[in-house]
């Protein structure tokens, strides 16, 4: 094994596999913002979900004044329409391309979400933990989840054909994606329960 130093970030200097999602605030104007993350996971087996950002974004601002945000699983065809999403804001600082991505209205929060997105989820804000260097931790409980019946499991179809019929898009870290399709059932151990 390689040392990497710890006086500073250590998060680029190797391969890393994580979601890619697109989280959607409303903006003081009453327009919707769409942000592309990949520092974001469920926070446990119940209906929390949490990402990074920080108090710099409008993300971030946006989710602390709503209280709510919603969350999309774009597809990899999607790829694109999620990088779309960060463009960097105009002069007016409006993000003038989001009008031009398929969105779809959230049904129990004030939101948007990426149309044809493998799973929407919709969040009221739970908690917000600041203190990660410049980073804060954003914690939503999920109100409303709603999937693409092609994503969704179903105990008489094999799980492995099926990711390879309908499959996931991955940011790899740093600066890569990938479609995940072909996938192997894990070996947990005899005895083994969550």
């Amino acid at each position: 094994m390689t040392p990497i130093a710890t006086d500073r970030p250590i998060w680029d200097r190797f391969f890393g596999v994580f979601p890619l999602v697109v989280i959607g605030s409303k903006e003081p104007d009453g327009t919707f913002d769409l942000a592309p993350k990949h520092m974001a996971i469920p926070l446990g087996w119940q209906n929390y979900y949490g990402f990074v950002c920080t108090p710099h974004h409008a993300t971030y601002r946006n989710i602390q004044r709503e209280r709510q945000f919603t969350v999309s699983f774009p597809k990899p065809a999607q790829v694109v329409v999620s990088s779309l999403t960060a463009s960097p804001r105009g002069d007016d600082d409006s993000k003038a391309v989001l009008s031009a991505l398929p969105t779809e209205r959230a049904t129990r929060v004030d939101g948007v979400l990426v149309g044809d997105s493998c799973v929407h989820l919709e969040c009221t804000l739970h908690t917000v933990v600041d203190g990660f260097g410049e980073n804060s931790l954003i914690v939503g409980q999920v109100v409303a989840a709603s999937a693409d019946a092609s994503y969704l499991r179903v105990s008489d179809l094999d799980e492995g054909e099926q990711l390879v019929q309908a499959p996931l898009l991955a940011y790899v870290s740093p600066g890569r994606f990938a479609s995940i399709g072909l996938t192997t059932r894990f070996p947990f151990p005899e005895g083994f329960s969550r």
